[in-house]
């Protein structure tokens, strides 16, 4: 299984990665809370998927990037950003924030946002909701870890990918790579393998080929 970033064009998928369509769903609050799953495609050995945001066969290629010149310039380099993640130090829990990996799925601002829970995880139920937050961001910004192991508390994921959608405020979302599978850039260079990894489909990231939310406001 991987996926190759091409020179200003798709993402080429291989493998027979199983490709979902998944929506955010809201509570009765309108908190982001859940994923539906709305689509499975047929699995196929290769697949392209679309990046410059122009295809009129979404989720997949049909070329239009040809005619649009995109560019796709890929400036996420060696994702330095990782490296210094910023620490909320809580009772029982410790939440590290890389912000530049934030894709505004908004699962993170429930019961006073993962931060505040992070810091009050000696309560029970604040623990519990600041975990389920942490595995829902689907970029992998927040990654909660237990304090007395040190471990990273990750949600077992199913390797593939999700286009994502969030119907409530009409947004078309990134791709949501899922399960560690290796993604690679246009030189060659392989991404730091992680378990949750957003990919841009609207063309307009500037952290390419990594989505940073740029799709909100379109």
């Amino acid at each position: 299984m991987k996926i190759v970033v091409s020179r200003n064009g798709p993402y080429l998928v291989s493998g027979s990665i199983p490709l979902i369509g998944k929506e955010i769903c809201n509570d009765d609050e309108g908190y982001c809370r859940t994923w539906k799953e709305v689509t499975r495609y047929p699995v196929n050995e290769n697949y392209a998927l679309c990046r410059c945001g122009h295809s009129k066969n979404k989720p997949f290629c049909d070329g239009t990037h040809a005619s649009v010149h995109f560019v796709g310039t890929e400036h996420a380099g060696n994702e330095t950003y990782l490296l210094h993640p910023k620490t909320i130090h809580g009772t029982t829990l410790e939440l590290e924030d890389v912000e530049e990996l934030c894709t505004h799925a908004r699962f993170c601002m429930r019961s006073g946002g993962i931060w505040n829970l992070t810091r009050q995880s000696d309560i029970p139920e604040a623990r519990d909701i600041a975990i389920e937050e942490a595995c829902n961001c689907p970029s992998g910004r927040l990654v909660i870890r237990d304090c007395k192991t040190g471990e990273a508390i990750e949600p077992e994921l199913e390797r593939s990918v999700v286009v994502v959608e969030y119907p409530h405020r009409n947004e078309h979302g990134p791709l949501w790579v899922r399960g560690g599978i290796p993604i690679e850039s246009a030189n060659g260079k392989q991404y730091t393998v992680r378990n949750r990894v957003t990919l841009c489909r609207c063309g307009k990231s500037g952290n390419k080929p990594f989505c940073d939310g740029s799709h909100v406001d379109q």
